[in-house]
């Protein structure tokens, strides 16, 4: 027999990470409010060599989409005019280019408003304050004003002793805390955690449909720890962000709802971590300054992102 479309050990879970009117019944950020001056200020002092390492993928027609999702093409990238003298004959001449793409195509971030169950969205807003002209009316990526602060590279193929995690494989609590430990530092409250599986390899290599099926990711119970952690926000190497298929048959995304319906954490999917887990391992720390600023596309429900890691 199917399951029911919410288990119950997701609502279970949902009860116990649930940040609704935490930062009060106006919120729209949820977890980012945990990036404070303060806390910013002491992300800077993780920049000791300025090395900086880039974590996007780049942003072309043959990219990690594969149809699978309706509506969510890889970037149509055109000229609009080429060496067009816009003032007349012998003025400077201008090239232009637009693109048509989704927004969560690439390297992205997904808006708290990405996902909702039950008809409700982060905070307790209802579903259809998202509609097809306006976009969201409450949490859209262009809330997320500013993304700066520590990032954590939580390296779980390494801690595991590989270089890619097997495609079935549910990343845990314990997974993380074994990472942490090779990290050799402990997660804070609003740090930006970031999990390598290594899955990203896949694509990188050519084989975009292994890159998506099956996938590694976080398993449900992740949700939970980085709630006892006061995690800002999290992103990772994976198509899909948790494992894919999931764990509980029918249960389709749930760490999606945990994390951005129930805690109102922004999740980040399709992060190139390769260079970061080398660079970190020569340099011997996982922490960094990070910069991860949305694209503030008004209504939004994710956006693409560049993101340097400073180290």
């Amino acid at each position: 027999m199917p399951l029911p479309a919410m288990h119950p050990a997701f609502h279970d879970i949902a009860k116990r990470v649930n940040n609704w009117g935490r930062w009060g019944s106006d919120d729209e950020i949820g977890t980012l409010n945990l990036i404070t001056d303060e806390v910013v200020r002491q992300a800077a002092t993780e920049v000791r060599s300025g090395h900086r390492v880039p974590l996007c993928l780049p942003l072309k027609e043959d990219g990690v989409q594969t149809g699978l999702i309706p509506g969510r093409v890889n970037p149509l990238h055109a000229m609009v005019q080429i060496n067009q003298e816009i003032f007349g004959p012998g003025t400077v001449a201008c090239s232009d280019d637009a693109v048509t793409m989704g927004l969560q195509a690439a390297t992205h971030w997904d808006a708290l408003t990405h996902v909702s169950h039950s008809g409700v969205l982060y905070n307790g807003r209802p579903a259809d304050t998202i509609t097809a002209h306006g976009g969201a009316r409450f949490s859209g990526i262009d809330k997320a004003r500013h993304i700066v602060s520590r990032g954590v590279l939580l390296d779980v193929a390494r801690a595991h002793g590989t270089d890619r995690l097997d495609g079935s494989y549910a990343v845990t609590p314990e997974d993380l805390e074994a990472a942490e430990e090779l990290a050799g530092t402990r997660v804070r409250a609003g740090d930006i955690v970031l999990v390598r599986t290594g899955q990203i390899q896949a694509y990188l290599a050519g084989d975009k449909h292994a890159y998506g099926y099956p996938s590694p990711g976080l398993s449900i119970r992740t949700p939970e720890w980085f709630h006892a952690r006061d995690v800002a926000a999290v992103a990772n190497d994976t198509l899909t962000f948790e494992i894919f298929p999931p764990e509980i048959e029918d249960l389709w995304l749930p760490v999606h709802a945990l994390d951005l319906v129930e805690m109102g954490m922004l999740q980040g999917q399709n992060w190139n971590l390769e260079k970061l887990s080398t660079a970190c391992g020569e340099a011997g720390r996982y922490t960094f300054l990070l910069s991860a600023m949305p694209e503030p596309f008004v209504g939004a429900t994710g956006t693409p992102v560049a993101p340097v890691a400073i180290l």
